[in-house]
């Protein structure tokens, strides 16, 4: 009697334990595999962090290029205009931390996830500001953003289409640990070379799909990439193939590229900001912000001695201290 009791106990939780482990929002069970491969593997979050950063960067890149149409203001707080990247960083940190603090279940890990994309997506969008420490949003560099925002996107799909790094899973499983660390090391080897001869999104691709990496490593580098710059400075023979090779190619990929970035993110207005420009000059010990022209800082006499602006801070330490 007792023994068919816990019997019944054990299997009671044994469903319980299964039932919390493939819960979820099941939004698109209506898709085949969708329950198997996303929901009771464990990645709806992932899903719903995708989406969720996909149409937040849509909505913000949205907004702006009618704001810049139609001369909407920007979001400004006690009179200084506030970055969604500002927000976005916040709410990285925050839903951050409380999914390492509290491992939250189901459903505040979808709910997290969620806020993850969100933020996300908000701090990517301004990726050249925190890149160039300027506000570049509208000018050629400011394109770096949308470049970090299609690398974010391409990973988090890689992610999701469950491959492991390097394909660690693959070879921890099927080989002697001597054999997978010397084959997981070659494979990061011809990665890094891939980067290194200028192709970063191949790069980024072989990272899960390593034979990406061993093919392309053995391939011709890039006439301005690094690898180009050690090693066919010297074979002028190379150095000239490469540009034969990628000199046209890179000009009609860069026309289609522009093309595909102006449909996104809206065309570049602004001239290109110099970057040997700071924004900021040391000015009587302390750090001024240029004007918008970037004209430099002006210096004062030592006979005058009024109070520093509030965008003048001394170095190291608070305004007026």
């Amino acid at each position: 009697m007792y023994r068919r009791y816990l019997e019944r106990v054990i299997l009671l939780d044994v469903a319980i334990n299964a039932h919390q482990e493939h819960e979820g929002l099941h939004l698109f069970r209506f898709i085949p595999g969708y329950e198997t491969n996303i929901v009771v593997a464990g990645k709806e979050p992932l899903v719903l962090m995708l989406l969720s950063f996909l149409i937040t960067f849509a909505l913000t890149r949205l907004y702006t290029r009618l704001a810049r149409i139609y001369g909407w203001g920007s979001g400004s707080v006690n009179g200084f205009h506030l970055h969604h990247m500002v927000v976005g960083i916040l709410m990285v940190l925050v839903t951050g931390f409380i999914s390492v603090a509290a491992s939250p279940g189901y459903p505040w890990q979808h709910v997290l996830a969620i806020l993850f994309g969100v933020g996300a997506a908000l701090t990517l969008d301004e990726f050249a500001l925190w890149l160039y420490f300027r506000d570049v949003y509208w000018t050629e560099q400011g394109r770096s953003s949308i470049d970090a925002t299609i690398m974010g996107v391409v990973l988090a799909g890689l992610v999701l289409v469950g491959t492991s790094p390097f394909g660690i899973r693959q070879v921890e499983a099927q080989e002697p640990r001597t054999v997978a660390f010397i084959i997981i090391a070659v494979s990061v080897a011809f990665t890094v070379v891939t980067f290194l001869k200028g192709r970063l999104l191949l790069g980024l691709i072989s990272v899960f799909f390593p034979l990406v990496g061993v093919f392309f490593a053995f391939r011709l580098a890039k006439p301005h990439s690094p690898w180009s710059r050690w090693f066919y400075s010297h074979e002028p023979r190379q150095l000239h193939r490469s540009h034969e090779r990628f000199d046209e190619h890179d000009r009609r990929l860069l026309e289609l590229k522009e093309r595909f970035y102006d449909l996104i993110g809206g065309a570049p207005t602004q001239k290109q900001v110099t970057p040997n420009a700071p924004p900021v000059g040391m000015v009587d010990g302390y750090l001024s912000v240029r004007d918008q022209d970037n004209t430099p800082p002006q210096v004062r006499d030592q006979d005058d001695t009024p109070p520093p602006s509030p965008s003048s801070v001394r170095a190291g330490g608070s305004p007026g201290v």
